[in-house]
């Protein structure tokens, strides 16, 4: 059965925020055996929170901090009919930034990343403008808000490359960070449009930066070739050196993808994607278990953004990034009714995610 590229919309927005959710509680357990001691052998649903945790103060269901900015973009994006710079930073010092403070243990959600941290220093202590006030942070804090992003421009690359470079370069300073984060934001605007999350996903992506869609560096012929002799790049041309260094951020996902289905390759049970990739927050840490959890569960929501959650660590961005890749496969009747049903704010979310789902 053919599903609509809105079903995928709307699959890949909810399964960010249920993948979200389902990390408030287990979040940031390090030592797996205290999460399975406060949460049992397997979680299955979403849980609450310890009161002596990074979201204490919140009930099972509700999405923190990463899961309210997505909110925001995907809002803004409704209501400018696209991302505009000038209005995504005037929501920023309006909505957003009051409500928290330099403290990591504040704010909406009970915890704020090191990215937003930094970024209330810069703005409202030090008053700096918004084209220096880009932090460090090698997190994936920017690939969390511009899901909305690749939702919306899921069959424009150009205009989402540029546009998400623009808002990750305002707040992570790294160039990597901006590398990845459109990578895999292009990965999700591909599944969007119905392709699959396997070994030839990385060729599709690109063939678009030969097509000029995406500002990656390459120089190689095809299949990594090296390249004619006569080849020669002008540094000022953006889709020949381009914005990035390297495509190589655009190859990760079909090395997952392989790894996934090669019966060589044993990861088991798939929960310790975790531990092979490793538990911590840094983006390298992150984006190589969710490739390969939404790669090998590519037909099974549930089970992919459960191994997401069971493998601890920064379960809660593993979970909510797997949710939304998995998402855009299955598309969001796919979804088992109890996630949507446990959620709160679904009536809200659910509304959001029809109005997003529209603009692809």
């Amino acid at each position: 059965m053919t599903i609509s590229k809105k079903e995928r919309a709307k699959g890949a927005l909810m399964g960010a925020f249920i993948g979200e959710a389902l990390g408030v509680g287990p979040h940031w357990y390090y030592d797996l055996e205290e999460m399975r001691a406060e949460y049992g052998e397997w979680i299955d649903d979403y849980t609450e929170p310890k009161s002596d945790r990074y979201h204490g103060e919140l009930e099972a269901g509700e999405i923190s901090q990463p899961g309210i900015i997505l909110k925001m973009m995907a809002e803004h994006l409704i209501e400018n009919d696209g991302y505009d710079q000038d209005a995504f930073c005037k929501m920023m010092d309006q909505d957003f930034l009051p409500e928290i403070s330099g403290k990591a243990m504040a704010g909406p959600g009970g915890y704020t990343s090191q990215s937003m941290r930094h970024l209330w220093r810069a703005r409202v202590e030090k008053e700096l403008p918004w084209d220096q006030v880009a932090g460090n942070a090698d997190t994936t804090e920017s690939i969390e808000r511009n899901i909305a992003q690749a939702i919306f421009y899921a069959d424009d690359l150009e205009s989402l490359s540029l546009n998400i470079t623009a808002n990750t370069a305002l707040i992570q300073s790294d160039n990597l960070i901006g590398s990845l984060t459109v990578a895999f934001s292009s990965v999700l605007a591909f599944l969007i449009q119905g392709e699959s999350l396997d070994p030839e996903i990385s060729t599709k992506l690109m063939q678009a930066v030969d097509q000029g869609k995406l500002p990656f560096h390459k120089v190689t012929s095809g299949d990594l070739n090296q390249p004619p002799k006569n080849n020669m790049v002008k540094e000022s041309d953006l889709y020949g050196e381009g914005m990035f260094a390297s495509p190589d951020a655009l190859l990760s996902p079909s090395y997952m993808a392989r790894a996934a289905q090669d019966k060589e390759i044993v990861i088991e049970p798939a929960w310790k994607a975790s531990i092979v990739y490793g538990m911590p927050c840094a983006i390298y840490h992150m984006l190589p278990a969710v490739y390969y959890l939404s790669a090998r569960f590519k037909d099974d929501f549930e089970a992919g953004v459960l191994h997401a959650l069971n493998g601890g660590g920064q379960n809660q961005v593993r979970t909510m990034l797997t949710g939304a890749l998995i998402g855009a496969q299955v598309g969001f009747s796919k979804i088992p009714r109890r996630f949507i049903k446990g959620l709160q704010q679904k009536d809200e979310l659910l509304a959001l995610s029809d109005k997003l789902a529209k603009k692809v």
